[in-house]
Protein backbone atom coordinates (compact mmCIF):
# COMPACT_ATOMS: atom_id res chain seq x y z
CA UNK A 1 0.00 0.00 0.00
CA UNK A 2 1.21 3.30 -1.03
CA UNK A 3 1.54 6.08 1.51
CA UNK A 4 -1.60 8.42 1.42
CA UNK A 5 -1.79 12.13 0.49
CA UNK A 6 -3.35 13.08 3.74
CA UNK A 7 -1.55 14.34 6.70
CA UNK A 8 -3.78 14.27 9.47
CA UNK A 9 -3.19 17.50 12.11
CA UNK A 10 -3.58 17.67 15.52
CA UNK A 11 -4.80 14.67 17.28
CA UNK A 12 -6.04 13.12 14.34
CA UNK A 13 -5.27 9.99 12.84
CA UNK A 14 -5.99 8.55 9.69
CA UNK A 15 -7.09 4.96 9.55
CA UNK A 16 -8.73 2.40 6.74
CA UNK A 17 -11.41 0.02 7.73
CA UNK A 18 -10.00 -3.83 7.08
CA UNK A 19 -12.50 -5.56 5.54
CA UNK A 20 -14.43 -8.21 7.22
CA UNK A 21 -15.07 -11.25 5.03
CA UNK A 22 -18.44 -11.39 3.61
CA UNK A 23 -20.55 -14.35 5.67
CA UNK A 24 -23.28 -15.81 3.81
CA UNK A 25 -26.13 -17.24 6.34
CA UNK A 26 -29.02 -19.44 5.33
CA UNK A 27 -27.88 -18.90 1.67
CA UNK A 28 -28.82 -15.03 2.40
CA UNK A 29 -26.99 -12.24 0.83
CA UNK A 30 -26.77 -9.08 2.64
CA UNK A 31 -26.44 -5.62 0.18
CA UNK A 32 -23.63 -2.99 1.24
CA UNK A 33 -26.42 -1.09 2.03
CA UNK A 34 -27.23 -2.74 4.95
CA UNK A 35 -23.82 -4.06 6.66
CA UNK A 36 -22.97 -2.94 9.17
CA UNK A 37 -19.76 -0.38 9.31
CA UNK A 38 -16.87 -2.07 10.40
CA UNK A 39 -14.99 -1.25 13.77
CA UNK A 40 -11.88 -2.50 12.98
CA UNK A 41 -9.54 -0.51 11.56
CA UNK A 42 -5.20 -0.37 10.84
CA UNK A 43 -3.58 3.10 11.72
CA UNK A 44 -2.57 4.79 7.97
CA UNK A 45 -1.11 7.99 9.52
CA UNK A 46 -0.67 10.27 12.13
CA UNK A 47 -1.30 13.52 13.06
CA UNK A 48 1.03 16.23 14.46
CA UNK A 49 0.20 15.25 18.34
CA UNK A 50 -1.73 17.76 21.39
CA UNK A 51 0.18 19.53 23.31
CA UNK A 52 -0.10 19.78 27.23
CA UNK A 53 -0.46 23.18 28.94
CA UNK A 54 3.59 23.68 29.03
CA UNK A 55 3.39 23.22 24.95
CA UNK A 56 5.50 19.73 25.44
CA UNK A 57 3.95 17.25 22.53
CA UNK A 58 2.35 14.36 23.65
CA UNK A 59 3.04 11.29 22.38
CA UNK A 60 0.76 8.92 20.32
CA UNK A 61 -0.59 5.72 22.21
CA UNK A 62 -1.41 4.16 18.90
CA UNK A 63 1.35 4.00 16.07
CA UNK A 64 1.63 3.27 12.20
CA UNK A 65 0.16 -0.27 11.56
CA UNK A 66 -1.30 -0.65 14.46
CA UNK A 67 -4.74 -2.44 13.86
CA UNK A 68 -7.29 -0.56 16.18
CA UNK A 69 -10.91 -0.62 17.29
CA UNK A 70 -12.88 3.11 16.16
CA UNK A 71 -15.98 4.39 17.50
CA UNK A 72 -18.81 3.47 14.57
CA UNK A 73 -19.92 6.77 14.32
CA UNK A 74 -17.00 8.89 15.19
CA UNK A 75 -14.72 10.82 12.61
CA UNK A 76 -15.29 11.65 9.29
CA UNK A 77 -15.03 9.42 6.25
CA UNK A 78 -12.57 10.59 3.16
CA UNK A 79 -12.20 8.94 -0.21
CA UNK A 80 -8.91 9.45 -1.94
CA UNK A 81 -7.85 7.50 -5.52
CA UNK A 82 -10.71 4.78 -4.98
CA UNK A 83 -9.71 4.14 -1.27
CA UNK A 84 -12.04 4.52 1.74
CA UNK A 85 -10.03 6.27 4.73
CA UNK A 86 -11.51 7.72 7.98
CA UNK A 87 -9.78 10.76 9.95
CA UNK A 88 -10.47 10.04 14.05
CA UNK A 89 -9.47 12.17 16.76
CA UNK A 90 -7.27 9.92 18.72
CA UNK A 91 -9.68 9.47 21.71
CA UNK A 92 -12.29 7.95 19.95
CA UNK A 93 -9.92 4.94 19.09
CA UNK A 94 -11.23 2.54 21.61
CA UNK A 95 -7.67 -0.17 21.36
CA UNK A 96 -5.61 -1.61 20.20
CA UNK A 97 -5.86 -5.24 18.96
CA UNK A 98 -2.88 -7.94 19.46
Amino acid sequence: MSKPKITPLGDRVLVMHVDEDEQVKGGIIIPDSAKEKPQEAEVVALGTGKKDEDGNAIPFQVSIGDKVLISKYGGTEVKLDDIEYQLVREDDILGVIG
